[in-house]
């Protein structure tokens, strides 16, 4: 069961990124090189993490101190890719064929995005999926047998967060919204640190609030994006 077990955790984790980056973002080279950007964005400020981690010898064995200063990394990362994007946005109008990735400014907010979660997720869950395929099985004698489960969807959870947060943290950056920038580092550090209870195998309150929030969350990008009841509704009838 363990190449099974591989391949659906694996599409349960990158199934739905994956359709979101063939349908949306795949036929446009200027989308590619934005999110390929945006992932390596995110190693750097997983190095520059693992750094004040080294540097910090008494905090090295806290767990919830690196996980808050890897958060506190992402975020201004973050304000760095949109800062970035803002800036290029002229040279990215000239060498695109495609007019909406600079008219509509949530596109580059979500392709971004899509690119830090991914490689969030992918960090997280590669080195878990290479153990699930053998020669051992997850849950035989040690360890719990969802764990491989609870890891894909956390994983999947975390890319659409990711997603989510910064169409709403470029959205409040442009029009100064501190509430939902506050709301984007809040929730990441609530999603993030509540995942520490995966030790004493409460998975099913880490994954109930992980989805809250992402539900919750996806509901405010639809909103900041300027979704309404009406353009939903007509969205799920396909009209």
């Amino acid at each position: 069961m363990t190449l099974p077990e591989f391949f659906g955790c694996a599409f349960l984790a990158f199934g739905p990124p994956l359709a979101l980056f063939t349908m949306t973002i795949a036929q446009d080279p200027i989308r590619i090189i934005i999110l390929v950007a945006a992932a390596f964005l995110w190693l750097c400020s997983l190095l520059l993490s693992s750094l004040v981690w080294f540097i910090f010898v008494p905090l090295r064995d806290v767990t919830i101190f690196g996980m808050v200063i890897s958060i506190i990394i992402q975020e201004a990362f973050r304000y760095g890719i949109y800062r970035v994007l803002r800036e290029t946005e002229n040279g990215l109008q000239l060498v695109s064929d495609n007019s909406r990735i600079v008219e509509n400014k949530h596109i580059l907010a979500y392709v971004s995005g899509l690119g830090f979660g991914i490689m969030s997720g992918a960090f997280a869950l590669v080195n878990i999926l290479a153990d699930s395929v053998g020669p051992a099985t997850v849950g035989l004698l040690e360890g719990h047998q969802y764990f491989l489960l609870t890891s894909s969807a956390q994983a999947l959870c975390m890319i659409l967060l990711h997603t989510f947060w910064s169409v709403i943290f470029f959205n409040a950056v442009d029009t100064q919204s501190r509430l939902h920038i506050g709301y984007v580092i809040v929730s990441h550090l609530i999603v993030s640190c509540i995942t520490l209870l995966n030790s004493y195998q409460m998975y099913t309150l880490t994954l109930t609030t992980s989805y809250f929030i992402t539900v919750a969350t996806a509901v405010i990008a639809f909103r900041v994006v300027g979704g309404t009841k009406d353009s939903f509704t007509r969205f799920i009838t396909c009209k």
